[in-house]
């Protein structure tokens, strides 16, 4: 079994992941292979709070140049974890607002 950090790798702090906040959606990068269940177990053991629903999304590399040669950046996974309603809020989310 994973560790609850191994599964949650970090937060992914953006103009839009930020808007998501007021609604109890939290965005996080995963390790590729976990899956909703694991990612929902872990946020719940890190930060103590109740998960409602995680949505995941895998993100395909970019291709970025330097120079002539040209490459991929790492493709990577990420997690919208909804809260319930009678949840605590994520404090290292609420300090960014």
């Amino acid at each position: 079994m994973k560790l609850a950090q191994d599964i949650i790798i970090k937060p992914i702090i953006t103009e839009n992941s930020m808007k998501g906040v007021s609604e109890r959606k939290y965005t996080f990068q995963v390790a590729k292979d976990s899956n909703k269940i694991e990612i929902a177990k872990a946020v719940e053991e890190l930060f103590g709070v109740k998960v409602s629903k995680v949505n995941t999304i895998n993100v395909r590399g970019r291709f970025r140049r330097q120079g002539i040669k040209g490459g991929y950046t790492p493709a990577t996974k990420k997690a919208i974890v909804t809260l319930k309603a009678d949840s605590k809020g994520i404090e290292f989310f609420e300090g960014m607002n």
